[in-house]
């Protein structure tokens, strides 16, 4: 069975990373996504094991002394962390995992799996991206603040992806996540089985 490919999802908060993966797992249920773990208290609605894994920084870095993390990061003074042996798993089975991660982390996972497709998701603007911050409600004038300075520092960080994509209009942003998706399940590196079946056949023949 070939292995699955592991799908980075990352960009500045308010980028609307969450509202994409939610859409794109309803249009493609095939694909899995990584609940990360963190120390940040849920937001409203929330639910632990669904969004995140909720848990003490303790407990945090415990995982991390123990190698349970693929990737970790303390961002915005919370600590945010990948389940190493989920992700291992399900791509080992051939599934598609989606990692919805900070840019931090998106490097260590570059460094530990450089065949992973990474996707950076932008705002229309800096203005529209404030409106998301405050709209979600969850944010002092104090850690607001934070998030907008770091955004804009963070937008550089696009020309280390593979592929950028601005969040505007959610359909019309997913339908390239899809698209981006079924062009790189086509690159040829990812079919080396087909490729040689087309060498045994041709040899038949």
């Amino acid at each position: 069975m070939p292995e699955g490919m592991l799908i980075v999802l990352s960009g500045p908060s308010g980028a609307g990373k969450g509202t994409l993966c939610s859409q794109l797992l309803k249009r493609r249920p095939e694909l899995v996504l990584s609940v990360s773990v963190t120390t940040r208290p849920p937001r409203p609605g929330e639910i632990d094991g669904v969004s995140y894994y909720f848990t003490d920084e303790a407990r945090f870095k415990k995982m991390i002394d123990a190698g349970e993390f693929l990737e970790w990061a303390k961002v915005y003074n919370n600590y945010y962390g990948t389940p190493k042996k989920f992700v291992e798993e399900q791509l080992k089975q051939g599934k598609d995992v989606i990692l919805e991660i900070d840019i931090q982390g998106a490097r260590q996972v570059k460094k530990n799996c450089p065949n992973a497709v990474f996707i950076f998701i932008l705002p229309p603007d800096i203005e529209e991206l404030k409106k998301r911050i405050i709209k979600r409600g969850s944010e002092n004038k104090e850690s607001f603040d934070l998030r907008v300075k770091s955004a804009e520092e963070e937008l550089k960080a696009m020309y280390d992806y593979d592929y950028a994509v601005v969040n505007d209009v959610v359909e019309e942003a997913v339908k390239k996540l899809e698209s981006i998706i079924l062009a790189e399940r086509c690159r040829v590196k990812r079919n080396k089985e087909l490729l040689q079946l087309v060498r045994k056949e041709g040899c038949q023949s």
